[in-house]
């Protein structure tokens, strides 16, 4: 008899058995991060100190939100940059109206950088040799240590005291020379917001340097006398003496 051969046939996928399908979800399941959108940082323009949830304090030390400023003409005009140490590097310099687009701090910075008045002020010629010209960090210290002297004497926020201090040496009227058929003369005109605040630099600036010319006290403790004084619209301030003497002769002009 011939011997039966069986033959074992593979299975046909279909007939293959079905594997559960949580066996199935646990082999493919990936799971994936969340993705969650970072948050763009601000960011810090060149010559600015840019904090978030804090202010800028000028020399780290001193707040100017809570500065009042009384006079509205010049409201407009003094400005605080975000700056803790006030120095725009002469950016905007060759654009109109660059005056009022630095820090006022950086103002008085800039008028006492010079060699001295040239001229006979108080009996005597006031030169300083061009030992400030130039040097904007050295007389920036200078202006801190100021600030320093003036919180210890008064208690005070020294930024408001310089505010105090600019608003009553600014003159309101000045005389300006007009020439009529061959006879000049002089007439009394009004100043703007912008002249008013440069005169006031300028005679804070030249008293400081006056009264620590040839003496013993220091250029930040004369600046800190004259800025207290004129904040006080003490009658013996240097800023405060040209103030009333503009304004007398503007007056009789009239």
């Amino acid at each position: 008899m011939a011997e039966e051969v069986t033959l074992k046939l593979k299975p046909e996928e279909s007939e293959r058995p079905v594997q559960p399908q949580a066996e199935q979800k646990a082999e493919t399941d990936i799971q994936i991060a969340p993705v969650t959108e970072e948050k763009s940082k601000p960011r810090k323009s060149r010559g600015e100190d840019v904090e978030i949830g804090r202010e800028v304090l000028l020399f780290g030390k001193y707040p100017t939100k809570d500065v009042v400023i009384t006079d509205r003409s010049m409201a407009t005009i003094v400005r605080f940059n975000l700056q803790a140490y006030p120095n725009i590097f002469g950016r905007r310099k060759r654009k109109s109206y660059y005056d009022t687009h630095i820090s006022v701090i950086e103002r008085l910075i800039n008028k006492l950088m010079r060699g001295g008045t040239g001229k006979k002020v108080g009996g005597k010629v006031i030169r300083t040799s061009g030992r400030l010209q130039g040097k904007k960090l050295k007389v920036m210290h200078i202006v801190e240590n100021s600030f320093e002297i003036i919180g210890k004497k008064t208690g005070k926020n020294p930024v408001q005291i310089f505010i105090d201090a600019l608003q009553n040496s600014a003159p309101i009227e000045d005389t300006t020379r007009v020439r009529y058929g061959g006879i000049s003369y002089n007439i009394a005109v009004g100043i703007s917001a912008t002249r008013r605040v440069d005169v006031a630099l300028k005679h804070i600036a030249l008293a400081s340097l006056i009264g620590g010319f040839k003496k013993k006290r220091s250029l930040s403790e004369a600046l800190a006398e004259e800025l207290i004084q004129a904040a006080q619209n003490h009658p013996e301030s240097y800023a405060v003496k040209k103030r009333i003497e503009l304004e007398r002769i503007a007056r009789r002009a009239r």
